[in-house]
């Protein structure tokens, strides 16, 4: 998508460090950060949403989870703890149209439910 921030920063047309990147995804900093630890797991296909992933995405959405461990081992907060969010629609507070995984740690999250 020509106007897709992930896109322009996946395909090197926006300055950003990346911190990690491999066939399927990368990951990034995110530039409104919400807790100490704050990255963005971004696949490298542009998917709009969670609605728009069907069984052929099984693979790639497994392989977010295993690189957010992974970047939460690097970041210090594996065993401290981190949150996992997948905003699903405007609603839910996706501001961007390519589907990501929000990694947040480093403090005591207060509680959800």
């Amino acid at each position: 998508m020509a106007d897709c921030i992930f896109c322009k920063v996946r395909n090197g047309e926006m300055d950003s460090h990346i911190l990690f990147r491999d066939d399927r995804c990368f990951v990034i900093r995110d530039i409104n950060p919400t807790a100490p630890t704050h990255l963005l797991i971004i696949p490298n296909q542009h998917i709009v949403s969670l609605a728009y992933i069907g069984p052929g995405q099984e693979p790639l959405i497994g392989h977010m989870f295993a690189v957010a461990e992974e970047l939460a081992r690097r970041e210090g907060i594996a065993l401290t703890g981190f949150r996992l969010v997948m905003n699903q629609g405007p609603d839910a507070g996706q501001s961007v149209s390519h589907l990501h995984m929000h990694l947040l740690g480093g403090n005591t999250l207060r509680d959800l439910g």
